[in-house]
């Protein structure tokens, strides 16, 4: 099994690690500190050097509450960073949903979009260009996401009844309208959206389940890393104790662990050394199983 991208073909015969590249100044764990181009190269190639598989690189905080950010501010922080960041010799993801930045960074050789609304978002015309934009590319990797609401009220109205149910339809249903448009089924990747409308409970849920949405027939990415939900997992709620995200290290492997065991054939992380070392461990005890 492998994930087609635009330059590469990468196998999923074994859990892959994509770190997390925030050009932003307001992301939940590490907004700011890479929010100008040369800090986010060094960024990339320090996380090239412990080890990752994939960048994904985001212009845009979507964390709960967060406000939109306008499309030329977008393109001006992500391009400069993705136009270098082809050079490294790695899978280049794009983190954004809007179709003229999906359209810039293909053309500067991005390998994967990697989409929190799957495709849907509309712009104040009513217009979805996004699925054309992929469709239209040759073999670019595509990686669509369940989000519930929006990042302004996902968490204010969060999602009812059975999550794994509701997750799974969705993404099935996405990524058929994809294929649907002549996008080969190699090149799409489905991701439940953990944090994005949903509680804690239903997180939890959706990890302890997660093997469930392989149903749909695709491999699937996770995204745990530094969550609230984990800080809620592992912090003493009665003494208002709270886990600030750079501290959530700990639960954050857990639950890429996890993941991984439930059948997530990639983690999302910010702590990409760690992971990496985490997922070393987890291959060896698999290889000595099988002798």
């Amino acid at each position: 099994m492998y994930w087609q991208t635009t330059r590469f073909q990468i196998a999923l015969d074994s859990p892959k690690v994509m770190g997390i590249v925030n050009v932003t100044p307001d992301s939940f764990s590490d907004g700011g500190s890479h929010d100008s181009t040369s800090a986010a190269l060094r960024h990339c190639e320090l996380l090239i050097r412990d080890g990752v598989d994939i960048l994904d690189i985001g212009g845009e905080s979507t964390r709960p509450g967060a406000a939109p950010v306008g499309l030329e501010d977008e393109l001006r922080r992500v391009l400069p960073v993705v136009k270098e960041a082809v050079k490294l010799g790695v899978p280049v993801s794009v983190d954004t949903y809007k179709p003229q930045v999906m359209q810039a960074v293909l053309d500067l050789g991005a390998d994967i979009i990697n989409d929190i609304w799957a495709l849907r978002w509309r712009d104040m015309q009513g217009r979805s260009d996004a699925p054309g934009v992929v469709a239209a590319h040759p073999n670019c990797g595509v990686c669509l996401m369940h989000m519930h609401l929006e990042p302004q009220t996902m968490q204010v109205q969060p999602m009812h009844g059975d999550v794994v149910a509701q997750v799974l339809a969705f993404l099935k249903h996405s990524a058929q309208s994809l294929s649907g448009l002549g996008v080969e089924k190699t090149r799409i990747l489905l991701d439940p959206g953990i944090g994005f409308g949903k509680t804690v409970a239903q997180n939890f849920a959706l990890l302890a389940r997660q093997s469930e949405l392989l149903e749909a027939g695709f491999p699937l990415l996770a995204g745990w890393s530094r969550k609230s939900s984990l800080a809620g997992m592992t912090t003493h709620a009665d003494q208002g104790d709270t886990l600030a995200p750079q501290e959530r290290v700990a639960p954050s492997l857990a639950a890429a662990l996890c993941a991984v065991q439930q059948g997530a054939s990639v983690v999302r992380v910010h702590d990409v050394k760690e992971t990496v070392q985490v997922l070393k461990v987890l291959d060896a005890i698999r290889s000595a199983q099988l002798q």
